[in-house]
């Protein structure tokens, strides 16, 4: 097993940890509230609650946010998510749904159902990954790939993805759950995809990606490696993609700070201009669990308010999950 900062972080996780998380981001009733985004509740949100409700074994809340999620979110004409709930009209105000939430869902209810032995969580998620694969689901020439959301992402001269919505260790147990070629499929055209799609001083992959002939930045979305993107090495390293070509610009643009106390959490790929926040401690635990994957010195990042905000906050407990399943299973 690597032993590293992170993995030591990894092993002070406790009770605590996830009450904290508890107790600023999730109601009463089991809703995720993202308090940096107007405090909207969203499919990944509810997602990345109970996937870290099933690791934290927490029976009660996990069942809770599943309930608020399906009759809640889950009310479309299929099993997929309506992406957005607005607290303002207490309603969801988008039907269409984000890929990286059908992932997150069903890839915590299988958990959840292998772990409490509860039928009903693997029929549920077995139920969105058909739906996965009947609505999302398209081949290119890079191979199959998932669209971000059923409407919107298509057109006659370009498919745009978002590689970060490639949740490698999910496919991995969506194998188990309902097999099917389609999840091998995925992990190696998002493998591919995240060596053709590299731009920028750093060679970096984008936030979103626009395929037609070659891999190029979408004209509709800001050209940035930022906060879609930092999840990329997240899922790598937790599916074991200890891979030096995969990892390294990453570690080389964070490195590019080396010496001072400031992180930029995006840049831009065309003008190479970086973003004037600091790194979050969410953000700076990804970068210290890739840096750990490569054996090499870590930033010793992740420091300040863990509870500042929804998804830095998700990301802490994340990389730490993921460090523990990589270097333990």
């Amino acid at each position: 097993m690597l032993l590293s900062a992170c993995a030591q972080q990894t092993a002070r996780i406790d009770s605590g940890d996830w009450a904290g998380y508890k107790q600023h981001f999730i109601t009463a009733e089991g809703r995720v509230i993202d308090t940096k985004n107007n405090n909207i509740s969203h499919s990944e949100g509810q997602g990345t609650g109970m996937l870290l409700a099933a690791a934290f074994k927490d029976k009660e809340t996990f069942q809770k946010l599943w309930t608020w999620t399906r009759n809640t979110l889950q009310i479309r004409n299929d099993k997929l998510f309506a992406w957005k709930w607005t607290p303002d009209s207490k309603s969801v105000s988008d039907l269409n749904n984000a890929s990286d939430g059908e992932i997150l869902i069903a890839w915590a209810l299988y958990r959840a159902g292998r772990q409490w032995q509860r039928q009903d969580y693997l029929d549920a998620a077995r139920e969105i990954t058909h739906d996965i694969k009947a609505k999302l689901l398209r081949r290119t020439k890079y191979g199959l790939v998932i669209l971000p959301a059923e409407a919107g992402f298509e057109s006659a001269q370009s498919t745009i993805v978002n590689l970060s919505y490639w949740v490698f260790p999910a496919f991995v147990d969506f194998n188990a759950l309902d097999p099917a070629p389609e999840w091998d499929e995925l992990t190696r055209s998002g493998l591919l995809l995240l060596r053709a799609a590299r731009f920028g001083r750093w060679q970096l992959p984008p936030d979103w990606l626009a395929l037609s002939e070659t891999p190029a930045l979408p004209e509709k979305f800001e050209p940035t490696f930022g906060y879609n993107a930092i999840r990329i090495p997240l899922y790598l390293v937790w599916s074991k993609h200890f891979n030096a070509e995969l990892l390294k610009p990453f570690v080389e643009y964070w490195n590019f700070f080396d010496g001072t106390r400031f992180i930029s959490p995006a840049a831009n790929l065309k003008n190479n201009y970086i973003d004037s926040d600091d790194a979050s401690p969410g953000i700076r635990a990804v970068i210290d669990l890739t840096h750990q994957a490569l054996k090499v010195k870590a930033s010793g990042a992740a420091r300040g308010n863990n509870f500042q905000d929804y998804y830095s906050a998700s990301l802490l407990l994340l990389a730490h999950l993921a460090w523990t399943e990589a270097t333990t299973q």
